[in-house]
């Protein structure tokens, strides 16, 4: 029995997936409460226990989520039974991707989107399975790639070897942990150490083009310094088109349904790897249009008179480009953006660049910390730390009250960010419409 201790965590929901998948007998604990990484374990019966040190049996097999300390009552059960093989999760993750040929996908923002992406298109070529950090994952028996989701929150990505690897970029987040750029950047660094093969990275990014590389690695971007650039760009509210160089010799003219700069750079990221595995552009695009997105990044529902859109922006930077690709996409209709910030060290350290990124919308409402590890010794703010940044913005609840709120606002683009659980705020909305 392998026994996921938090097991509705996005990643830890996918791991569980794939266990399962492989013909392990799977089970796991977490909060009762309803979250949308569930769906996946119920639709393969995986048994899902509320926190009780009794779950700990012998001769488990017990991976431990990050968010739990070793005092939790669950882990500190599973550590002190001498039965009990006890793992973290990016341990386990990591002696799990040595059966395969894996990408990983690093960087500050947009992993997830574009292990999504990667999957799909590796998928053309050989049989893929993927983790990824919207609660995903699957593998078949005969999989030969595994793309992976990398997270450098605690340099848990130093647990991997991946034979190939994508940095998105370097922007500092997780400032509860690092607490310098030199120290992130020495992260990605030593995460680059591990690569087998070659590292696909950034270079329109700054702070990447700051790191000392010794692996061989290529650069991509828009501007002409990288090795592979993204040219002659068309944009349209549902589709983007542009020519793709490397090395500056042109190789494919793509034609993808994505709108937004960042989907350019993580479709460009993944074109990349396709390129230098060998696999056949017209493959690669392929690959790409059968790309239907990944949950909770830009997940856009049309009801009634108005849009829903939910989004996993929980960085300043995330919010911007998401606050733009929804303007671009819907350049007529009101734009209220609703957030739900994740740790109050990410408030504190970035809130003037959040009160910028939000400004770019018509109407801005938030909603306060409620996650269990939102609090952190030595900062005390709440929500109206960032709200006095943001002139005319508004705090509400997420209850029926915040729900009826938002309705007067309609007919709008709705554009709910954040990593935690605003989606059921959302869902309250659309009920309340109905009425």
């Amino acid at each position: 029995m392998i026994y996921f201790i938090g097991i509705k965590g996005t990643g830890m929901s996918a791991l569980a997936c794939i266990l399962h998948d492989l013909g392990y007998e799977v089970a796991g604990s977490d909060l009762k409460k309803h979250f949308f990484t569930e769906e996946p374990l119920v639709a393969r019966n995986i048994r899902i226990d509320e926190f009780n040190a009794s779950n700990i049996k012998d001769n488990m097999t017990v991976i431990i989520g990050n968010a739990f300390k070793n005092d939790f009552c669950e882990a500190k059960a599973a550590l002190e039974n001498p039965s009990c093989k006890c793992y973290r999760y990016h341990e386990f993750l990591g002696e799990l991707m040595k059966d395969y040929s894996t990408v990983c996908v690093a960087g500050s923002h947009g992993k997830t989107t574009t292990t999504g992406m990667l999957s799909s298109v590796m998928n053309q070529s050989k049989p893929c399975g993927y983790l990824i950090g919207d609660g995903s994952g699957y593998i078949a028996s005969d999989a030969q790639y595994l793309c992976v989701e990398a997270c450098e929150y605690r340099r848990h990505f130093l647990a991997y070897h991946p034979d190939y690897a994508i940095i998105t970029n370097v922007e500092i987040d997780h400032v509860d942990y690092y607490k310098s750029t030199e120290d992130y950047r020495l992260a990605y660094e030593q995460f680059a150490k591990n690569i087998k093969k070659a590292l696909v990275i950034c270079g329109d990014d700054s702070e990447a083009r700051k790191l000392d590389l010794s692996v061989k690695h290529y650069w991509y971007g828009l501007e002409d310094n990288n090795d592979f650039v993204a040219k002659n760009i068309i944009e349209s509210t549902t589709h983007v088109e542009y020519d793709v160089y490397f090395e500056n010799k042109f190789i494919y003219h793509f034609n993808l349904p994505f709108v937004g700069k960042h989907l350019i750079y993580n479709s460009l990221a993944t074109i990349a790897i396709g390129i230098l595995e060998g696999l056949d552009c017209k493959d690669i695009e392929i690959g790409l249009n059968h790309f239907k997105g990944v949950k909770r990044r830009f997940v856009v529902e049309k009801h009634g008179d108005n849009i829903f859109i939910d989004d996993y922006a929980h960085h300043p930077t995330e919010v911007k480009v998401t606050i733009e690709a929804a303007k671009k996409r819907f350049p007529d209709k009101k734009l209220v953006a609703i957030f739900k910030p994740h740790r109050v060290s990410r408030v504190f350290h970035f809130a003037n660049e959040f009160a910028s990124a939000l400004k770019l919308a018509d109407k801005i409402y938030l909603c306060d910390f409620t996650s269990i590890d939102d609090k952190e010794e030595g900062i005390d703010i709440d929500i109206t730390y960032l709200q006095r940044l943001v002139e005319g913005s508004r705090v509400i609840p997420e209850n029926d009250e915040g729900a009826k709120i938002l309705a007067t606002e309609a007919p709008c683009v709705y554009l709910f960010m954040s990593s935690k659980d605003i989606y059921g705020l959302a869902e309250l909305v659309k009920r309340y419409q109905k009425d």
